[in-house]
């Protein structure tokens, strides 16, 4: 047996005021995105903003639906229609951030499972690494790539 072990960088920011220009503008976009998100079910509301390589800033939030689980985060919103307004155009970085009655959460709130799939793949796809920004109104992390987030990928289709 061979024992391994695996560290995730991330820097941590205590005031989004804080982090560079570029960062912050986006967030913002996905701040503003929480109050369009449909969450009557959890009254959980997420924004998230992308930001293309051709500078377009697309923004989402989740849609929920009484037939659960046929919602959708507002980080697959995001990330599926930049890449179908701009198939070509490679994915720079996404902010995602959340709300509770119209407040953000203190503490970052971390992409699901299926949405950190998602964003793997479109970092495969492109060859690009996607700087991730999950902010709170306390504490910002930023993560170089989404390995930092999903070390362990499912990328075994065939070639």
């Amino acid at each position: 047996m061979n024992r391994k072990s695996i560290t995730i960088s991330y820097s941590e920011y205590n005031s989004n005021n804080e982090l560079p220009a570029k960062d912050k503008e986006l967030l913002d976009v996905a701040i503003e995105a929480t109050k369009n998100s449909y969450a009557p079910y959890s009254r959980f509301n997420v924004g998230a903003a992308v930001r293309l390589a051709n500078g377009e800033i697309i923004s989402a939030s989740n849609q929920e639906n009484a037939a659960y689980p046929s919602g959708l985060c507002a980080e697959r919103v995001a990330i599926f229609y930049a890449n179908s307004r701009f198939p070509d155009v490679k994915v720079e970085a996404l902010a995602v951030t959340a709300a509770v009655n119209g407040n953000i959460c203190d503490n970052p709130t971390y992409p699901c499972g299926a949405c950190r799939q998602v964003l793997a793949e479109t970092e495969q796809r492109s060859g690009n690494k996607i700087r991730i920004i999950i902010g709170g109104e306390k504490i910002t992390q930023v993560i170089d790539s989404v390995e930092g987030l999903l070390p362990f990928v499912f990328d075994n289709l065939p070639k």
